[in-house]
């Protein structure tokens, strides 16, 4: 089950994964950590209890338990929630039991990844909930931490959002500065219609019915209304279905909590919220290590 949950996360790439959190933890154990070697003594046994400090969608429970294994093998680690589950204020998420030097020398990445996806799964569950009921997909951007692509889309996905392109490699998306430099919208989605795969969509930025109207012209396959007011949208929105109503259309700049079901009723199918992944709060989560348990001073 552990492998099955991993692979879900890491796209089936768990060794890329793996040397990750063993980078990371270089980072901050450096040559060792000095200070549980100078005043715990070798052998000694812990159990750490790692508990929720206020309510939210807990997404990260596999990354911890794979650092804490990274850290040491022998560490056995206890899942009491799984991802997407909502805890509230005072849950015990997992326990940990073993060698108390390496229960904390992984604490703290452990505990940066979990809060940090757990803040990120609980804001796009709260975008999806002012949603709901309307038939429309939320959607992650680029717009993630260095290095933390592939950990943050899948916290997007943990809270109930879909998650867009993974990099420049997968998709075109043909935005402002790619129409300044191609000389237009037709000639750049002629010019990438000639050298993609049959496969790959191509997606228009647009910013007023100008553009979308080239955009249609052009065949493009997604139609992006870029920060456009809610008149404005609702009016491209119609003219998108009445030309093309196969074209997927989404709606996407300066979305928040209190505008996205407004957006979303101006008929789009995807509205994306960079906000997700790159404005969020972490989640409150602690590790608590009890007394110790034995050793060579039990």
């Amino acid at each position: 089950m552990f492998d099955a949950e991993l692979h879900a996360i890491s796209a089936g790439n768990l060794d890329t994964l793996s040397a990750q959190i063993r980078s990371w933890l270089a980072e901050d154990i450096g040559t060792g950590d000095v200070t549980s070697w100078a005043t715990i003594p070798a052998g000694t046994l812990a159990k750490a209890v790692i508990h929720v400090k206020e309510s939210g969608i807990i997404a990260g429970i596999p990354i911890a338990r794979l650092v804490f294994h990274v850290v040491d093998p022998s560490l056995t680690f206890r899942a009491l929630v799984s991802d997407g589950q909502a805890a509230a204020k005072g849950t015990v998420l997992a326990e940990v039991e073993g060698s108390a030097h390496s229960l904390l020398t992984g604490e703290r990445l452990a505990l940066n990844l979990l809060q940090r996806l757990s803040g990120i799964a609980t804001k796009t569950h709260a975008y999806v909930e002012a949603l709901g009921g309307l038939p429309v997909r939320l959607a992650d951007t680029r717009k993630t931490t260095p290095g933390h692509r592939l950990l943050e889309k899948y916290a997007v996905r943990v809270g109930g959002g879909s998650n867009h392109r993974f990099g420049l490699y997968d998709a075109v998306m043909i935005k402002d500065n790619h129409i300044k430099g191609s000389g237009g919208i037709s000639s750049a989605v002629a010019a990438a219609r000639a050298i993609i795969p049959h496969t790959m969509k191509i997606e228009v930025e647009t910013e007023s019915l100008q553009q979308v109207e080239e955009a249609l012209a052009s065949g493009a396959d997604i139609i992006m209304l870029d920060n456009m007011t809610h008149e404005l949208m609702r009016e491209a929105v119609r003219q998108i279905r009445s030309h093309a109503p196969h074209v997927i259309i989404e709606a996407s700049g300066g979305v928040r909590l209190d505008t996205v079901r407004d957006i979303a009723e101006c008929g789009v199918d995807v509205i994306s919220v960079g906000g997700l992944t790159y404005s969020f709060e972490s989640l409150d989560i602690s590790l608590d290590l009890n007394e110790k348990k034995g050793g060579p001073s039990a």
